[in-house]
């Protein structure tokens, strides 16, 4: 059996997280028999459309894991082809919410049940008659949506997934409902709603009616008639007010979602899963993997991710001496396009083996839009290795470049099973029916990626690296667990072969949270080269998921790191920007504004941790909250939900 290479950090979280175990939690299988027993899984969905050389297909499956060139979600590592599960291998849901005590406590019982077979849920509450409302005729009756949010988020925080967490939500609410302003500051006082991310849905007119100084209209959804009018910049302002406080809420631009829904006959996409990065429709599920980037770098016939931090002229200029061997951007786009159609292949069969946990999820997943979400992990550190910084016009461009070549790949790959396979079942009631004939009605995505990067050994998602060296508690519910320095592991190499009198000491500062930029005794290639997000102005943050979302039909999880003196007309703006350059939601998070954000203190051993009820961030050491998908950190974007 084939074992994968992996860092000592990574071999733990898989020995902790993934691994078949015995009565007394010891591991009873390998990383590489781990992999083999989800290929195996995975490939048995072949023998649906008569091919019946699974060994084969379990051997390409296994080869992309092994050689960490794809791994799916982390929900499918642990569930696939364990006995001693429930065999649900999506990671998040979208659940539909109407405007009665039946349909909201309905609802609220299929999300229990979803979030005890370990899935996240998202939902749309706009729906639901603002308070004070009537209710079967009495005046003054209705709670409202905040007040049934507030009794979700009660019975879902109840819910330990496997004992150990509880699972992800976001809530949204549109703009132009009565109680917008309500939602918007909920979290203000940051005691609140700990269970779930909020965002309110906006509009292109809403958003033109801020800019033109316009006044609003607020609508009883429950008969249409409009309640009150307020300025739309009054909204907007709450909004990024109290974003700037606290990070909630973020906004969905339900436009642009719905530019891209595939089939509209079925219904508006109006909400996202947790982490944002897939608008769904409701009863729909996410199918999630990413391709590990850095491991798709060639060099004379070398992979480049084993020579971190090579200098981007000096590989530019080995490149084209070698005609034909790489292109000069250091992709090695064939080894890339044939993860491509592995994975597409991996994620379409991963539908057809899954155990959903509802009747009606697996109608509308398997039998209905058979959508997947293929995306990329590592950019970061893609740039490290090519010697690109990620606040450039280089790197948006090799971004955009990179995402399109996913795009137009999966759609090749998606057609070739529409061949073997058939179309997607809504095929003929979707925007394709005159075109493309695809298995799978969207195909492309960005997740956060928290837990399977660390097993990658490499950075989240199209994220920025968030710090060079930082404290780590790796299992966040082990309150035994020791804190380690962690250093990313492309600027150890990078460093080890520099001749750096003051190496110790760089370190060091860097561990107390100084900015590599900032630090003269490190050579400039590497200070120009190795910075981190709050060294990154948040323009280049919205400007690179805009790059990414340009070519992908799901969306985009990114956060907007703001530094702690950003100012709430910086946030406004932000806001705009990512409307005007087509994403479909923004999150932003301003440094140090959790009011119960852990305490930093300098020194030798770099940040010390003051206790409290709230989880460790793995990536960075502050504390963990229920935001941006499963557990995660509102500090760098880390998040815990086996994705």
């Amino acid at each position: 059996m084939v074992e994968p290479k992996l860092c000592p950090t990574a071999l733990n979280i898989v020995k902790k997280r993934y691994l078949v175990t015995d009565l007394y939690g010891r591991p009873m299988e390998t990383p590489g028999q781990m992999f083999w027993r989800v290929a195996k899984a995975i490939s048995k969905a072949d023998v649906l459309y008569d091919n019946l050389n699974l060994k084969k297909v379990a051997q390409e499956f296994f080869s992309v894991m092994v050689n960490l060139l794809f791994l799916p979600a982390g929900r499918a590592l642990f569930e696939a082809g364990n006995k001693g599960t429930t065999g649900q291998l999506s990671s998040c849901f979208v659940l539909p919410i109407e405007d009665s005590i039946s349909s909201i406590f309905q609802t609220l019982g299929e999300a229990a049940v979803i979030q005890k077979n370990n899935g996240g849920t998202g939902f749309n509450f706009s729906k639901i008659r603002p308070r004070g409302d009537k209710v079967k005729g009495v005046p003054h009756a209705a709670s409202g949506p905040v007040d049934f949010l507030t009794a979700y988020n009660s019975a879902l925080g109840a819910i330990l997934q496997g004992a150990k967490r509880r699972g992800a939500n976001i809530a949204i609410l549109n703009c132009d409902h009565p109680d917008i302003l309500e939602l918007i500051k909920v979290k203000d006082d940051g005691t609140l709603l700990a269970n779930f991310n909020l965002s309110v849905g906006v509009t292109n007119k809403f958003m033109e009616a801020v800019e033109k100084g316009q006044r609003w209209e607020l609508v009883n959804p429950r008969n249409g008639e409009v309640v009150k009018t307020v300025f739309a910049k009054e909204v907007f302002g709450e909004m990024a007010a109290s974003a700037w406080k606290t990070g909630d809420p973020g906004i969905i631009f339900l436009d642009r979602l719905e530019k891209d829904n595939p089939t509209p006959s079925l219904g508006r996409l109006e909400a996202t899963n947790p982490c944002g990065e897939l608008p769904l429709l409701p009863y729909e599920s996410c199918n999630l993997g990413s391709i590990i980037l850095p491991n798709h770098l060639r060099l004379d016939g070398q992979d480049l991710h084993t020579i971190p931090g090579i200098e981007r002229r000096k590989f530019r200029e080995l490149a084209l001496a070698k005609r034909g061997c790489v292109s000069p951007d250091g992709v090695d786009w064939k080894k890339l396009k044939k993860t491509i159609w592995t994975a597409v292949h991996f994620l379409d069969n991963m539908i057809d083996v899954n155990c959903f946990p509802l009747e009606k999820i697996e109608k509308m997943v398997k039998e209905g839009n058979r959508k997947i979400g293929l995306g990329v992990m590592g950019f970061a550190h893609l740039l490290f290795n090519l010697g690109i910084p990620y606040d450039s016009q280089e790197a948006l461009e090799l971004l955009g470049k990179i995402m399109k070549f996913v795009k137009e790949e999966a759609e090749k790959a998606s057609m070739d099973l529409a061949k073997k396979r058939g179309i997607f079942p809504n095929f003929d009631i979707s925007i394709y029916k005159e075109g493309k004939k695809l298995r799978n009605a969207t195909l492309v995505s960005v997740a956060p990626t928290g837990t399977i990067s660390m097993v990658a050994n490499t950075s989240s998602g199209i994220e920025p690296v968030f710090a060079l060296v930082s404290q780590r508690r790796l299992f966040y519910e082990d309150k035994n667990a020791k804190e380690t320095t962690f250093i990313d592991p492309v600027f150890e190499e990078k460093i080890k072969k520099l001749k750096i009198k003051e190496k110790s000491k760089i370190l060091i500062r860097l561990a107390e949270g100084e900015s590599l930029k900032k630090i003269k005794e490190a050579p400039k290639e590497i200070r120009e080269v190795f910075v981190t997000a709050h060294d990154i102005p948040w323009e280049y943050h919205v400007r690179m998921q805009a790059a990414a979302q340009k070519f992908a039909d799901n969306s985009i999880s990114k956060t907007i790191n703001f530094p702690v003196n950003a100012t709430v007309s910086e946030i406004k703006e932000s806001f705009i920007l990512a409307w005007k350059l087509g994403c479909k939601g923004i999150t932003i998070y301003r440094d140090k504004s959790k009011k119960d954000q852990v305490l930093l203190r300098g020194g030798q051993n770099g940040r010390k941790i003051e206790e409290d009820e709230r989880e460790i961030c793995p990536e960075c050491g502050e504390r963990m909250d229920f935001k941006e998908g499963c557990i995660s950190c509102s500090n760098c974007s880390y998040s815990y939900c086996k994705a």
